[in-house]
């Protein structure tokens, strides 16, 4: 009656290790039975005498590789080869002993603790395992223990936790740690296995510094020809935090020269970069100072206590004259002069000067890229604008010119201005027709009947606007045939002095009109109608007149004349075409009034 057998495992012996034995009540001593074992390593790992049923183990066997074997044994008869009694199994247990030292699961370790953190702050745990036989004796019992980073880190022995053993450590005094761990079995106690491994620690940043100026007073430098928008400063404070707190934000508390400056923080830099909001002028004020504050962008309340969360520092600017061109006392000029002003005169004047020190003088040009036709010029000293041409409204209402001022010292500064001449109108124009008027009369016409209504047109913009008069000319006014009858409304109506007229006495009249403006001088001109005579109907409806007559009633070009006296050839030659070329060609003829044809 059995089912196991116990082996030490890692046996040093010279001889096969002794296992144990198997015995049948069937055996009398006398070599009839046999003895066969069967199973895990039979064999190879463990033997059997086939006559005493003794077990060795022929090699070291490793509890940790393989724990235990099964087998089977069994009693044969040694002739019959008969079993004797039924196969029996049995096991080999391979007892432990403390041959493996225990094993940390990572080596080396890598972690981090907030600096600043308070005593007793788990930093983080460590593992070891040990290969033997957990359930015999001490050999897999791990205990940790430090051996280096004390007095700052300690270690709980059961449980490999970390932690600090000092508070308020800083990273800005020390940022790496190395710490060995041991982890050894048999409880610790003398003649363990150990094993160790490396934990290194980093004391990762809190926001536990503010920043600082390294100096209290800044002196820089700008050109007073420095572009508003540029970067007149550049300051920067030191924080010995990292990352986002070292963020820092800066603010002008203070300055000489208000809305002059303004500030902002360079995110990648953290640097306070100082730009220009106006433009400077060394003859106005030639220095600048600034209070500037500095604080971080992300506090931490937990250290706003411990220190000042701010700091402040002077920034003096001193502004370098630069030599500037001549500056116009406007932005632009505006003159106006009459069109008939004479050539010489003085129509305005500019002026300029240098804002230096030096106050150098200035020299006064057109710039004829403006002033193509040399209407104007400017006295180099003084700025004078005069005429070198006459002028005419008409013609030209406004003539805009660049003004160069030039140092006098140096001929390279220089600056311009527009100057907008306007031509103010003078009555240099007598009233005329609006357009060409020409008109008929009819034979049978009555006396005071009105043939036509005239207008009148003028170059001249008189303020109050136009206002003509009309009269038939001192001339004609003896014996006259036609009276003109102002209306009062810059139209005149054309009338008949007599009943009747006659075509074969006389084919045309020129009745001329003379048409007065009201401004001062007074223009007049004396204009022509003619007016032909033709036959009319009963209604006045024009039936015939002579030749002449019919094409200039019509209004007719030059060019419309020739197309109907083609057209008249053409229908004398080609009776059957009339309706088609008559048509086409006589339809061409643009007539500025209709006119009645028999």
């Amino acid at each position: 009656m059995w089912n196991q057998f116990f082996l030490l495992e890692e046996y040093t012996g010279m001889d096969h290790q002794y296992v144990g034995k198997l015995h049948s009540d069937g055996d009398r001593g006398d070599g009839s039975i046999r003895y066969v074992l069967t199973g895990d390593g039979a064999g190879s790992l463990f033997i059997i005498d086939e006559n005493s049923g003794d077990i060795h183990a022929t090699k070291r066997l490793d509890r940790e590789e393989k724990a235990y074997y099964t087998l089977r044994a069994k009693a044969v008869n040694r002739i019959t080869n008969t079993s004797l009694e039924g196969e029996s199994e049995f096991i080999i247990k391979i007892h432990d002993i403390n041959d493996n030292e225990p094993k940390f699961t990572k080596d080396p370790y890598f972690t981090e603790v907030p600096e600043m953190s308070p005593l007793g702050t788990v930093v983080m745990q460590v593992t070891a395992t040990d290969a033997d036989d957990p359930t015999y004796g001490n050999s897999a019992r791990v205990v940790y223990s430090i051996l280096q980073g004390q007095p700052y880190f300690s270690v709980e022995p059961n449980t490999g936790v970390i932690k600090t053993a000092l508070p308020n450590m800083d990273r800005e005094t020390k940022e790496n740690y190395v710490v060995v761990i041991q982890a050894k079995d048999m409880a610790g106690q003398m003649g363990g296995l150990s094993g160790t491994t490396t934990v290194s620690i980093t004391l990762s940043d809190v926001n536990d510094n503010p920043p600082r100026f390294p100096k209290s007073l800044y002196e820089f430098k700008a050109p007073e020809s420095t572009e508003p928008g540029s970067t007149v400063a550049v300051l920067r404070a030191m924080d010995a935090d990292i990352g986002r707190n070292a963020e820092m934000n800066y603010r002008i508390t203070s300055s000489d020269g208000p809305s002059m400056f303004d500030i902002s923080t360079n995110r990648s830099t953290q640097d306070g970069v100082i730009t220009l909001r106006k433009s400077l002028d060394f003859e106005r004020k030639r220095s600048y100072t600034l209070r500037i504050q500095v604080e971080n962008s992300n506090p931490d309340p937990r250290f706003l206590r411990y220190a000042a969360t701010t700091d402040g520092a002077t920034v003096k600017l001193i502004v370098e004259d630069v030599d500037e061109p001549p500056v116009f006392d406007r932005v632009g000029y505006v003159m106006e002069v009459k069109e008939d002003v004479a050539v010489g005169t003085i129509i305005g004047s500019v002026s300029a000067t240098d804002p230096d020190s030096s106050r150098s003088p200035v020299r006064y040009s057109i710039d004829r890229r403006t002033d193509m036709d040399r209407v104007l010029n400017v006295h180099p000293g003084n700025g004078s604008v005069f005429m070198l041409r006459t002028l005419d409204r008409e013609d030209i209402a406004w003539h805009n010119v660049s003004v160069i001022a030039t140092e006098f010292n140096n001929p390279r500064l220089m600056s311009r201005v527009p100057v907008y001449v306007r031509v103010l109108d003078v009555n240099d124009n007598a009233p005329t027709f609006a357009t060409y008027y020409e008109t008929f009369v009819c034979e049978n016409a009555k006396a005071n009947q009105r043939i036509q209504t005239v207008s009148a047109a003028d170059a001249d913009e008189p303020i109050g606007g136009h206002r003509f008069f009309f009269s038939l000319a001192h001339e004609a006014s003896v014996k006259a045939n036609f009276t003109v009858r102002d209306n009062k409304d810059n139209t005149a109506g054309i009338l008949t002095r007599r009943n009747s007229y006659s075509r074969l006495q006389r084919s045309n009249y020129l009745v001329p009109v003379v048409i007065s403006d009201s401004d001062f001088p007074m223009q007049s001109s004396t204009n022509t109608l003619t007016v032909h005579v033709c036959t009319c109907d009963r209604e006045g409806n024009m039936q015939l007149c002579n030749q002449e007559a019919l094409v200039l009633t019509a209004g007719l070009s030059t060019g419309a004349l020739m197309a109907i006296i083609f057209c008249v050839l053409i229908l004398l030659s080609e009776y059957f075409a009339i309706h088609f070329t008559s048509h086409v060609l006589c339809g061409s003829a643009s007539l500025s009034q209709p006119t009645k044809v028999h």
